[in-house]
């Protein structure tokens, strides 16, 4: 079958590889539409540990028929699901455990899936984690990006007013049609002037300290995203100097949630697609061969919503 491999120059490839084959418990999926994130970008460049490297695939998230199926996953063969494999997923078939595939919403298309997907798994989790509540102030930095449009229209869902902080005009007056109460336009250094019972921030970097200073007493931050890089130690002293507020400073990764928290956590996702609370919000869509130009879109920046690859 074919796949993008990561080249030694840490480029993409189109090469022809063995299709895997799925042991006990596994499924093969028959992939029609791959989710393309920041973590691929991370993983393309080696600063993903758990990638497995040169010569590898990438692919963390893709939408397709079961083809075939060993041990408990049999009974999914012949249906549409959400596979969210430990890689592989920029391929034309991918093998992934069965308790890691998730129905795909009746009547939807593969496209809209996938753009869900994993973004809407985190956004769902990490304001899950951290017990938003209706009437509350949820502020979403990254929000045009793929979990933060997601986060937005969730929150919004879930009741509480939203100050999302995105970098254009543009990008803001689409988040406002996504629920959005107010906008926040970093490039024009536009500084928020409330303070929040939620931060769900889907970039990290030096401006964690600033943003963590916005929580009001018992406020919680939640870190699901890495694209800015570390934070700075001084994070710990804000934490410290304002003890006497009680913040929470969280991470969140998809990773450290157990099979039926993930399932949990889908169907409340698909209940709020299939109701309307909730759409998909594609950026652009791209052939699986031109996967490096995807993810050089994402690591731009510059894309608003989801970026998706596609057979053919």
């Amino acid at each position: 079958m074919k796949a993008m491999i990561v080249e030694p120059s840490r480029e993409l490839a189109l090469a022809e590889v063995p299709e895997p084959a799925p042991g006990p418990g596994q499924a093969l999926v028959e992939v029609e539409a791959i989710g393309v994130g920041y973590v691929d970008v991370m993983a393309r460049r080696g600063d993903d540990a758990h990638f497995p490297g040169v010569g590898s695939v990438l692919g963390l998230e893709v939408v397709g028929r079961v083809r075939a199926a060993s041990g408990v996953a049999e009974e999914l063969v012949g249906k549409r699901v959400l596979a969210l494999p430990d890689s592989g997923g920029y391929a034309e078939r991918v093998a992934a455990d069965a308790d890691r595939l998730l129905p795909a919403p009746e009547g939807a298309d593969p496209v809209e899936v996938v753009a869900l997907g994993l973004n809407a798994l985190v956004a769902e989790g990490a304001l899950h984690r951290t017990g938003l509540a209706a009437g509350e102030r949820v502020l979403v930095r990254g929000a045009s990006g793929g979990i933060g449009v997601l986060a937005t229209q969730i929150a919004h869902a879930r009741g509480a007013e939203i100050t999302a902080v995105t970098s254009s005009p543009e990008k803001a007056e689409r988040l406002r049609t996504l629920g959005a109460a107010k906008v926040i336009d970093r490039t024009r250094a536009d500084r928020p002037e409330d303070t929040y019972d939620v931060v769900v921030d889907t970039v990290a970097g030096p401006q964690v300290g600033e943003y963590l200073q916005l929580l009001r007493p018992n406020g919680r931050y939640v870190l699901c995203g890495g694209a800015g890089g570390v934070p700075g130690s001084e994070v710990f002293d804000l934490l410290l100097r304002d003890f006497h507020r009680s913040p929470t400073l969280l991470a969140f990764s998809l990773m450290s949630v157990a099979p039926a928290g993930r399932r949990r956590s889908w169907d409340r996702v698909v209940e709020l697609f299939a109701d309307g609370r909730l759409s998909a919000v594609l950026d652009t869509t791209f052939p699986l061969t031109q996967a490096a130009t995807a993810l050089r879109r994402v690591e731009s920046g510059t894309s608003f919503g989801k970026v998706v690859l596609l057979q053919g």
